[in-house]
């Protein structure tokens, strides 16, 4: 109690309402609680605030992050004020509280200035719109899920694993994220299939076509899609990539309605490929060499071995012969064998 409330409350009780809250309000303690409460309605006023401006807000700004985020500042600004007034009230003067705010933030800018930089970044994240809430997303480690929240310090995404996971923004602007819900879900796929030169190479392409428009959730044909200045053929197209060293390098190229079925989609469309080609005259390349001798080569020696013990070579004339051993080693001229 202070020296003016040791004075009144030696002097006669108070008679009027006015004296008696002067007479009140001379005590530290009753201007601590009031102070108390004032903070107090400070919260519940946000509250009310938030509830108040949250659908016209949400009208005002379509995206839902920068919503969210207007409504948080609106929050925190209305708090803010009520600790100013519980803080004058309690004998601090504006200024007092500027002054200890700032220093404060000096002390506090230095110890967490990783935390200050995420929320710095986070206003450029909310500011370019990479992504908005509800987007499907892929990190550059492989990592898919849906944007959950955006706030000023983090992006909290949902993995397709049902896990969370924050990420501060200072490193969501250093990565390269793929957005699979930015303007349109239709997602274009590849799947690569490596068949013999011997085959049929028109059926392989066939059917992988068919094994593509007959999946679900393949968009089977229709108007060229468009991106950018460039149109692409929305049903499914086979193309030969390449002429490799053990086959066609044949790549199908298909269109899916939305990306979150993607590995789904891909392995029932493999399996589809799988089955078409038991019945079709094609065959999946695998690696392998041909070994050729020519006149150059001279004579090569070709063994069948029975599980015997394998004779010594001969030692007569072995200039220009290439002996595998064998008691039925066989010589032959080098330009007819092939051996794979």
């Amino acid at each position: 109690m202070d020296s003016g409330a040791v004075a009144l409350a030696g002097s006669a009780q108070p008679v009027g309402t006015v004296e008696w809250l002067q007479w009140l309000w001379a005590f530290r303690t009753v201007r601590l609680l009031v102070a108390l409460l004032v903070v107090a309605a400070g919260v519940v006023v946000s509250k009310f605030l938030v509830r108040l401006l949250g659908r016209p807000v949400a009208r005002r700004f379509r995206r839902q992050s920068v919503a969210q985020t207007v409504l948080g500042l609106l929050r925190v600004s209305t708090v803010v004020f009520a600790v100013l007034v519980a803080g004058s009230l309690v004998g601090l003067g504006i200024g007092d509280i500027v002054l200890s705010v700032t220093v404060f933030s000096a002390v506090l800018g230095i110890v967490l200035a990783p935390i200050v930089g995420s929320i710095i970044n986070g206003v450029f994240v909310l500011a370019d719109n990479p992504y908005e809430i509800g987007d499907m997303i892929e990190l550059e480690d492989g990592r898919r899920g849906f944007v959950d929240d955006i706030t000023l310090r983090y992006t909290k995404i949902l993995t397709l694993e049902n896990t969370f996971l924050v990420v501060p923004n200072s490193s969501m602007r250093d990565r390269d994220v793929t957005n699979f819900s930015a303007e349109d879900e239709r997602t274009r796929l590849s799947i690569s299939l490596l068949v013999t030169y011997e085959g049929d190479l028109e059926a392989a392409r066939q059917l992988m076509e068919r094994a593509a428009r007959d999946c679900e959730g393949v968009i089977e044909g229709g108007p060229d899609i468009r991106i950018g200045s460039a149109r692409y053929p929305a049903k499914p197209t086979c193309l030969i990539d390449s002429y490799a060293d053990s086959g066609v390098q044949l790549g199908l190229r298909f269109w899916v309605r939305t990306p979150y079925k993607i590995p789904r989609i891909e392995s029932t469309v493999r399996e589809r490929i799988w089955a078409n080609i038991e019945d079709a005259d094609v065959e999946i390349a695998y690696p392998h060499q041909h070994l050729l001798f020519d006149e150059n080569s001279g004579r090569a020696r070709v063994a069948l071995e029975d599980g015997s013990e394998a004779s010594p070579p001969a030692s007569d004339d072995t200039s220009g012969v290439t002996t595998l051993g064998g008691d039925d080693a066989v010589d032959a001229p080098a330009d007819e064998q092939s051996t794979e």
